[in-house]
């Protein structure tokens, strides 16, 4: 019996090819909500941004989302997936996410 099969994928951001399990699936839903899928399993158009907080910032703010999704992201969906990067990066992250996000590290 041969090696198990692990899925891989691309970050939508920095394009590096890494496991499934190592990325943030982003879904556009099919009523056209985009959140993020923890888990990799809801309905819809996904994809995937590495662990990395520059990607999240590029990912969002430079469009490489709404080509890979196919869809106009609002200033809603943004705020939400760049809080969401906040919370999974925790403090190490606020500088690459400061000016996304418009905070700054003193607010």
């Amino acid at each position: 019996m041969g090696p198990k099969h692990i899925p891989e994928r691309s970050c939508v951001a920095c394009r590096s090819k890494r496991s499934k399990r190592d990325l943030v699936r982003i879904v556009r839903t099919p009523d056209g909500q985009v959140e993020a899928d923890p888990s990799g399993r809801k309905n819809g158009r996904g994809a995937y941004l590495c662990r990395d907080a520059a990607c999240w910032v590029q990912g969002v703010t430079k469009d490489r989302l709404k080509a890979a999704l196919a869809v106009t992201l609002t200033t809603e969906a943004k705020t939400e997936l760049l809080e969401y990067a906040e919370k999974m990066f925790g403090g190490e992250a606020a500088t690459a996410l400061a000016p996304a996000t418009g905070k700054s590290e003193n607010s």
